[in-house]
């Protein structure tokens, strides 16, 4: 059931996820819940509400409005009745919102101006002066700069963990940040997962991190558990499920799918992102109107786009797996049975998804000729678009991660981060084996 703001004035009261006792899968609620023709001179689809702020019917409905920013209603989580200013709410966000919430049944959601928006707003709601965050490794460089440089700046400080961590080592690391915590003054403010990691495909199991959690803080004040659930969401993998208790996307990614735009998204426990929107008010970040229209376009393609993406990865990685000039694929579709991380793999995810970590035999020089090489795919960072791109992440979106850190997480100079479109599998393919031919 999710969280279902109540202040926007485009939608219908009840909005209908069942037919007599039939539950509507998400990708048929993609086309039109959260919204009502009627309400907006019968527009199949919802218009862009292009303004900055809202009329008030009475300076009392105003005062009732602020009082739910705010924070002053008791329990309102910084949501307001009715429709306030365009940095606070706006009839497209929230129609985004709810619909994005749907993808793993969770109770609230929160849009973004970028996945890093949604992370440091995050980070931020959560984490005060002497506070410990506990974070798997490796994560996108950007997210772990924000965790381990930047809010050091502000007296909170980290403990991390590999990837594929067991359950052992998850109590230990828990251990430690408890330590730190008590020391410190502090409290262990949050758990933060990438899974899988970026960009080695490492994946983390949440099962466990989940019972570490229990294991070592009882029953009181448990710090979340966040997970970045990007390369998979919100077809592959629902950490929710797992014991998460916020998925964070970057919605540039496979929701947005078209690389034509940037925007982030928290989707999980409302009484955590309760605390996120009182952060999110007041300092600004929510998506624009613009955006969130391209995001609940895009939405109604979302399983069609994900599907051929990971139909098609499986036929390429088939392909690049046997090739000479080919050291190994990381591909989660490949990962060896009895293994860890298949147990992890096989208990946690739908489906092995489109982006993989390739492995050519040889450094920087052999994977740039083949980057260089390349035709159809487009050599650009980012990921989960219609079209296929590759990059070389230890000289491009890792280069500021020190080369001792990239080497321990794996990211070596011959890794290409290849992310697999919607084009033809048997082209895509032809393209590949141009490209080694270079190598």
């Amino acid at each position: 059931m999710t969280d279902a703001p109540i202040s926007n004035a485009r939608k219908p009261k009840d909005p209908q996820r069942f037919i007599g006792n039939h539950q509507l899968d998400p990708s048929t609620l993609m086309m039109g819940h959260g919204f009502d023709p009627a309400l907006s001179e019968g527009s199949l689809k919802p218009p862009i509400f292009l303004t900055s702020t809202f009329v008030f019917e009475t300076a009392a409905e105003g005062k009732r409005f602020f009082e739910g920013i705010t924070g002053k209603r008791e329990g309102s989580g910084g949501r307001a009745e009715g429709l306030v200013y365009s940095r606070f709410n706006g009839p497209n966000q929230e129609i985004l919102e709810d619909r994005l919430a749907i993808w793993e049944d969770a109770e609230s959601a929160l849009s973004f101006s970028s996945g890093m928006t949604a992370i440091s707003s995050l980070v931020l709601a959560l984490a005060s002066q002497g506070d410990v965050i506990v974070h798997s490794g490796p994560l996108y460089s950007a997210s772990e700069s924000l965790i381990d440089k930047i809010m050091a700046r502000f007296g909170v400080t980290y403990v991390d963990f590999p990837a594929g961590a067991s359950r052992e080592e998850l109590d230990a690391v828990l251990a430690k940040a408890k330590e730190m915590a008590s020391a410190s003054g502090g409290k262990v403010a949050l758990i933060y997962l990438e899974s899988p990691a970026n960009p080695t495909n490492a994946l983390v199991d949440v099962e466990a991190v989940h019972a570490a959690r229990a294991a070592a803080f009882g029953e009181g004040d448990l710090p979340p558990i966040a997970i970045d659930n990007t390369f998979l969401g919100p077809l592959w993998a629902k950490p929710l499920r797992q014991g998460a208790d916020i998925s964070v996307y970057s919605l540039t990614k496979y929701v947005g799918g078209h690389s034509d735009l940037v925007a982030g998204a928290l989707v999980g426990n409302k009484a955590v992102l309760d605390k996120v929107r009182l952060i999110r008010n007041p300092m600004g970040g929510i998506l624009d109107p613009n955006t969130a229209w391209m995001l609940l376009r895009s939405l109604e393609t979302l399983e069609l786009r994900m599907s051929r993406a990971g139909e098609n990865a499986e036929k390429v990685c088939a392909f690049l797996r046997d090739h000479p000039k080919v050291e190994k694929v990381g591909y989660l579709g490949f990962l060896e049975p009895g293994s860890a991380q298949r147990d992890i793999y096989d208990r946690h995810c739908l489906g092995a998804g489109s982006t993989f970590s390739l492995y050519l035999k040889g450094g920087e020089a052999e994977a740039f000729r083949f980057l260089d090489a390349l035709r159809i795919a487009k050599l650009a960072v980012s990921l989960g678009g219609t079209e296929t791109l590759a990059s070389a992440p230890a000289a491009m979106t890792h280069l500021s991660v020190p080369d001792e850190r990239r080497a321990a997480l794996g990211i070596s100079d011959n890794l290409v981060r290849i992310s697999i479109g919607v084009e033809k599998a048997e082209d895509l393919i032809a393209d590949f084996a141009h490209a080694l031919a270079a190598v």
